[in-house]
Order: structure tokens, then C-alpha cells, then sequence
């Protein structure tokens, strides 16, 4: 498939999520591709992979309601630039929050659509084709979500252990009909993770959650203390100025010690 470096794409996330270094010669140079997998149902799920030349492991990235791949438009290239490659997916469940998603458009989702709980868990098909798809690419995998696909991705790692490196849940809760899957999930997650949300009370205490029924040896509640919104947007210094640089920090410590 066609190839772009990402040198605007590295521009940009300068300006939306804080200071950047420019990429090191240990990655090497940064490129992005467009992936087009087929989940179980046969739907063609829409995403962009990143890539540095070099890399220490690979992210699933996956968005939140009401929204597309490009929750990420601006943290992947960030992600490469510390040397991590990453999948962004548009999944069935989502809109126009970051410009569109071609999944649910092909899908027929009218814009505005509302998901509801089984629209939500509908779209668990879609994490894991690209979890199919990144056991293909010879890296540790990192499955990272973002409010109701944080959720999924617990879901799926319990499901697919040997598959999974570790999670990031970015706002997890019970969002389905089921208001009991992610407790259950919770409760098998032996691989490390970390685990934030906004600046609320019951986003804190649903995370604790969250952090308490998992088994895992290597686990992080990152509180925020300042900022701290909803989802990945939490990275994003724009949406979350005062607290998006104190999240990455976090984030990069995770990263850094799970895939060291």
C-alpha cells in the first residue's frame, strides 16, 4: 500500500500535544499507511497504521463514542516518535468527533447516531481484527482504549491473554447492557495496566474499579491532579491544557517500563 512520511502529521502533534522531540536516529524514519481489515461479520473496519523504522511494540488504538480513528490524528505520531508503531481504526460504533469514520459511514450509521450498549459491543468484532491483524506484525501487542472501547479492550485482552502485552483504559465503565462485562473482564487481567480518567469522581472511583478486581501484578491508577478529561482527548493538550503533559508523562512511564 501507498506510504507517507509523516512529516506534517509530526508537525501537528507538536502543536496539539505539547513540546516533541524530533524523531531519533534510533527509530529512524516515521511512515503511515492505510489498513483496510474484515471483522467476523465480514464489515470492512477502516484504519491508518504508524510506523517508525524500529520499533519497541505495537498499540491498538481504539476511540471513543461518537468518534474515528483521528482521536489519534496527533498521539500516534508522538507514540512513533518514542518508538512505538501503532494501529488507529475507525470502529462501527462512532461519528464525526475528530472528522468522520469511514467504518460506520460504509456501515450506513447515520451521522449523529447515538450507539446504544449493544451497538457498542457490536464493535468488539473490530478490536479484534485488528488484534488478528497485529499478531501478523511480529511486535508485542498493546491494546489501548478510549471510554467505551477502554471497556472493550479489557474485554478483549481477557479473552486473548497470550496475545496481549498490556492495556491502557482511557475512562472504562460499564457502558453495555450487560453492566457487569467489564467487572468480569477486570477480574482477568493478568497482563500490566494502567488505567486513567477524567477529572471526576465517579470516572475515578469507576477506574479504581477497575484497577481493584484486576489480578495483574503491574498495575497504575494515574489520578489526574490537574486537567484530565474524558477518553485519550486527556493527551490532547487543546481539549485538556493544563493536564495533557502530566498524562503523557504518565503514559510514557507505563510504556516504557511494560515494553523495556
Amino acid at each position: 500500500m501507498r506510504r507517507a512520511v509523516l512529516a506534517g502529521a509530526l508537525a501537528l502533534a507538536a502543536c496539539h500535544s505539547g513540546p516533541q522531540a524530533p524523531a531519533s536516529e534510533s527509530v529512524g524514519t516515521i511512515s503511515a499507511e492505510p489498513v483496510t481489515l474484515t471483522a467476523a461479520d465480514g464489515a470492512k473496519v477502516y484504519g491508518v497504521a504508524t510506523r517508525p523504522e524500529k520499533a519497541r511494540a505495537l498499540i491498538l488504538l481504539f476511540h471513543q463514542a461518537e468518534s474515528g480513528k483521528d482521536e489519534y490524528a496527533t498521539i500516534a505520531p508522538r507514540l512513533a516518535q518514542a518508538g512505538y508503531a501503532s494501529l488507529r481504526i475507525d470502529q462501527r460504533a462512532g461519528g464525526a468527533m475528530f472528522g468522520g469514520n469511514d467504518t460506520a459511514k460504509a456501515l450506513g450509521v447515520a451521522t449523529g447516531h447515538v450507539a446504544t450498549g449493544a451497538e457498542y459491543m457490536a464493535a468488539k468484532q473490530d478490536l479484534e481484527a485488528a488484534l488478528a491483524w497485529a499478531g501478523g506484525q511480529k511486535l508485542p501487542v498493546i491494546l489501548w482504549g478510549s471510554s467505551y472501547s477502554a471497556s472493550l479492550a479489557l474485554v478483549v485482552a481477557s479473552e486473548h491473554p497470550d496475545a496481549v502485552k498490556a492495556v491502557l483504559a482511557f475512562s472504562p465503565g460499564e457502558y453495555f447492557d450487560d453492566r457487569s462485562v467489564v467487572a468480569r473482564a477486570a477480574g482477568k487481567i493478568t497482563m500490566p495496566l494502567f488505567v486513567t480518567s477524567a477529572q471526576d469522581g465517579k470516572e475515578i472511583d469507576a477506574a479504581r474499579a477497575v484497577i481493584d478486581a484486576a489480578p495483574a501484578k503491574d498495575k497504575t491508577q494515574f489520578v489526574p491532579k490537574t486537567g484530565g478529561i474524558h477518553g485519550s482527548s486527556t493527551l490532547l493538550r487543546p481539549r485538556n491544557p493544563e493536564g495533557a503533559e502530566p498524562a503523557w508523562k504518565a503514559v510514557m512511564a507505563f510504556l516504557g517500563r511494560v515494553s523495556g
